[in-house]
């Protein structure tokens, strides 16, 4: 094996370990949302990045960055979430094309109420990632970000 498919050994490895962290992560985050709240992560996401606000309302192009979707999906996201009366869209004065999104009351207290949980299992599974060898590493960088 040369010196180049090292590297591309080593980011592939590496690759594996976050995408196995991840899948960890977001599955037992999956199940306490649910369970508790009957929120998936990906909603979640959402209203704690409107959230995150301060009053203000985010684009949509702005929310589907925030949770990682495609424009589509952030569409289908909003909707879903707007008939739950978790948030409201509001049309851009400025431009008849933009639409922003906002954390409605309900929104607020379904969030407040779902944050204990889902800091609490975060909390916990990576505690379970720190036990694993593979992932303790990863795990622990994750901790270093944090405190910078």
């Amino acid at each position: 094996m040369g010196i180049a498919d090292d590297a591309v050994e080593i980011r592939s490895q590496g690759w594996r370990t976050l995408a196995a962290l991840y899948g960890a992560l977001d599955t037992d985050l999956e199940r306490a949302l649910q369970r508790g709240h009957e929120l998936s992560v990906v909603e979640y996401t959402v209203l704690d990045a409107l959230s995150r606000q301060d009053g203000w309302h985010m684009r949509m192009t702005q929310l589907a960055r925030a949770a990682a979707l495609s424009s589509s999906a952030t569409t289908r996201l909003v909707n879903r979430l707007e008939d739950r009366g978790l948030l409201i869209r509001i049309l851009c004065a400025d431009d008849r094309r933009g639409i922003y999104t906002e954390l409605t009351a309900s929104g607020r207290e379904l969030l407040d109420a779902a944050r204990p949980t889902h800091d609490a299992t975060l909390e916990a599974s990576l505690a379970r990632a720190r036990e694993v060898p593979e992932l303790a590493p990863l795990v622990h960088a994750l901790n270093e970000i944090h405190a910078t």
